[in-house]
């Protein structure tokens, strides 16, 4: 039987994780829930002032995002572990890094996009002007990818774990921090009406960073977790 190239094998693995991750609604809508719950419970707990409101909004908001993808993370990798499907992927012919990098695409799919398509409703919370949404929305397209692309990473370490979900939020929070602190830039900067050149630059030189290499190293951890 003819094997199948990377791309069939791609679309294969990316169809199956998605339709995978639906199936498991409760888990996806966690981090959704919280999202949400964190991004609005602040309004209530500060001060209903829309100029304050106004400054912390955008940190908030992606202090959120942050958080939600942490919340994520913890099962990106852990059901193939758990039944065998990471090992026969890692004895496959194709590349462990590209399997490792579509299923970090697919967890995106299913656990950042929505982040990003709530983010302009949640900053309705926060009275941000109109014409610092599409920065916002534009600054989490790139930044929560490569969350994902790092938390994998910390995922694969924590594979081989039971309870690892506290220790890949020890190893993928500081790693982040420049994502939130451009994220949150970008945004300040649209709200002033000044120029979002230079921190959106910034976050997609990161991205394309974490995405060259990100999958080198979680398929080391991965096979390190498999031995």
């Amino acid at each position: 039987m003819q094997t199948p190239g990377m791309l069939d094998a791609g679309w294969s693995l990316l169809v199956r994780d998605i339709k995978l991750g639906y199936r498991r609604i409760g888990e996806l809508a966690n981090p959704l829930v919280f999202f949400l719950v964190v991004a609005t419970l602040f309004p209530l707990a500060t001060s209903p002032e829309k100029e304050l409101l106004m400054e912390i909004g955008p940190g908030i908001v992606w202090v959120a995002a942050l958080l939600s993808s942490v919340l994520a993370l913890d099962t990106l990798y852990r059901s193939d572990m758990d039944d065998g499907t990471m090992e026969q992927m890692a004895l496959s012919p194709q590349p462990l890094a590209w399997l490792l990098l579509v299923k970090t695409v697919a967890h995106w799919l299913v656990s950042g996009l929505p982040l990003v398509i709530l983010a302009p409703l949640v900053a309705q919370a926060f009275f941000l002007p109109a014409e610092a949404g599409p920065t916002m929305v534009a600054s989490l397209a790139l930044g929560t990818p490569t969350l994902s692309l790092i938390g994998s990473i910390g995922a694969a370490l924590t594979a081989g774990l039971r309870r690892g979900g506290a220790l890949v939020a020890m190893l993928v929070l500081p790693l982040s921090m420049p994502i939130l602190i451009f994220g949150a830039r970008a945004t300040d900067l649209a709200m002033d009406g000044l120029d979002v050149t230079g921190p959106l630059n910034l976050l997609a030189a990161i991205m394309f960073l974490a995405l060259s290499l990100g999958p080198i190293a979680a398929a080391a951890a991965i096979r390190v977790s498999l031995d």
